[in-house]
């Protein structure tokens, strides 16, 4: 029999297992009671000489028979944390499962680097291995994956230091938004998705029913009966939060919106998106000057927030659009910098032209006259991505604020200009994107924004709510809309829309 403990009728073996047992629940205990330190403050130093908890993805894995050195993100920075695990520590066994790809809980002592690219390592003493990735099987591996691809894993493409940097940037760049907004005293108005006006009247919009689509209830003459469908009524998927805000503006006088939209047109181009988000604020009292002041303003300090909180990002994006660059022939090379686009946005006043100009100066551009535009310039047009560039791009150099577009080619709610054939419309038009923000004075006068309603095929009675806001009370009121994802590749200076979405939606894809 083996020995027994002195007062103790269990084995002295059974104790020692007791006791190993005990110590290994405590320090398990302490490493689940250990706070997470995450890896962009770790790389700051904080902690340093003391044992830290680090939690992550594996991107790399690399070493010797003598140390294993792992380089985990947990993306809160574009940069990773080397992990040093001795092999007097950790046998191969324990480390065979820790695999690019695979999650893993490190605890260790935090001291500076002795080799170079950090200044910061974890000396493990523990490695847990919290979810494996079957390398064969993990499509991330470290190599270049094409934009194309990535796009196909839409589900995994956040954990590449590319799209990691996208969306530190957009998540940026949307707290900004309401930091602005909130700064300026405006309310934040949340807008119906599902709608049923239409407030561009395009018609380009989504269906929205609880009706059997093999056997829709029909009316007398054959068309669906909508009557029978959830809302009583057709309905569809908002392309704009605009109408709803200008109501909410006639009480609280600025309001903005925040939130989903959706087109329903068959563009698959790499600047169109079936789903998208869009920033719409809507002022009482504003005229169009006023406006564009704001939409200025607006625009200089989200980049700037940007710039500010997401410079490492930043900087990442533009060495890869640098080295896309390279690729290109010398003619299609990007004259700026992406730092140096957005430092130009941010540093300089937007130039301001009405429109009439803006033709005057295409017509007699050399560009115009060695006819080295695809489509053609005359007034009464809408301004090609291709004019719009070259007004920002070789002419001023800078943004620039297009106003007074002709009426025909605007939307019914703008303003009439007392020439009778402009509308006081605004448009920002900046490098290397061309449009990003569209505005207007909203038409007040009751008569005339009735007139051009019946103009353009929108039955005045259904839209009485809408009226009503000229009718009891109304005053000069002005807005703009800006796309969310218009304005994060531009200052990301990803070349695809489609990159700068989380999950985007698109003709003929709705993956994940």
């Amino acid at each position: 029999m083996p020995p027994t403990c002195y007062l103790c009728p269990l084995p002295k073996q059974k104790i020692i297992d007791l006791y190993l047992h005990t110590r290994d629940l405590i320090r398990h205990n302490d490493d689940i009671h250990m706070q997470r330190t995450k890896v962009k403050d770790l790389l700051t130093g904080a902690g340093e000489g003391q044992d830290v908890l680090l939690k992550g993805w594996v991107r790399t894995k690399r070493g010797n028979k003598y140390v294993t050195f792992i380089a985990v993100n947990d993306g809160s920075t574009i940069n990773n944390l080397q992990v040093v695990a001795n092999a007097d520590a950790f046998s191969e066994e324990v480390l065979k499962d820790v695999t690019t790809g695979a999650a893993i809980a490190v605890t260790g002592e935090l001291v500076a680097s002795q080799g170079k690219g950090q200044a910061f390592e974890v000396q493990a003493k523990s490695i847990e291995v919290l979810g494996k990735a079957d390398p064969e099987a993990y499509p991330l591996q470290k190599k270049a994956h094409s934009l194309e691809f990535l796009r196909e894993i839409a589900h995994l493409r956040f954990r590449t230091n590319t799209f990691g940097a996208v969306f530190r940037v957009r998540n940026a760049m949307a707290f900004a938004v309401h930091k602005f907004f909130n700064e300026k005293g405006f309310v934040y108005m949340h807008t119906p998705i599902i709608t049923a006006s239409d407030a561009e009247g395009a018609g380009e919009m989504f269906k929205v029913t609880t009706l059997d689509l093999d056997n829709p209830p029909r009316t007398e003459e054959g068309h669906i009966n909508f009557n029978e469908d959830f809302f009583g009524r057709a309905t569809n998927l908002t392309v704009s939060g605009q109408m709803e805000g200008e109501v909410a503006a006639m009480a609280f006088s600025d309001i903005y919106t925040f939130g989903p939209t959706f087109r329903a047109e068959n563009s698959n181009t790499t600047r169109h998106l079936a789903e998208f988000w869009m920033i719409e604020p809507e002022m009482a009292f504003y005229d169009l000057k006023m406006n564009a002041d704001l939409a200025e303003e607006f625009i200089k300090y989200i980049i700037r927030h940007a710039l500010e909180h997401n410079r490492e990002d930043i900087e990442f994006l533009a060495q890869r659009l640098a080295e896309e660059d390279k690729a290109k022939p010398q003619n299609e090379r990007q004259e700026m910098t992406l730092i140096e686009k957005l430092e130009l946005v941010v540093n300089n006043e937007f130039e301001r032209v009405t429109y009439t100009e803006a033709i005057d100066i295409l017509l007699n551009s050399n560009h115009y006259k060695k006819k080295k535009f695809q489509y053609d310039v005359s007034w009464g047009i809408d301004l090609q991505s291709e004019h719009e560039r070259y007004l920002v791009e070789k002419h001023f150099k800078k943004p620039v604020i297009v106003t007074d577009y002709p009426k025909d080619i605007k939307a019914f709610y703008m303003r009439l200009n007392d020439d009778g054939k402009t509308v006081a419309a605004m448009d920002i038009l900046a490098p290397g994107i061309g449009e990003i923000v569209g505005g207007s004075q909203r038409e007040e006068r009751m008569d005339i924004l009735v007139e051009r309603m019946k103009m353009v095929g929108i039955d005045p009675e259904e839209m009485w709510w809408f009226l009503d806001t000229r009718r009891f009370g109304g005053c000069p009121h002005a807005g703009f809309g800006l796309g969310f994802e218009r304005v994060v590749q531009f200052v990301t200076g990803m070349g695809n829309i489609r990159d700068v979405i989380p999950f985007p939606r698109t003709p003929q894809n709705a993956e994940f």
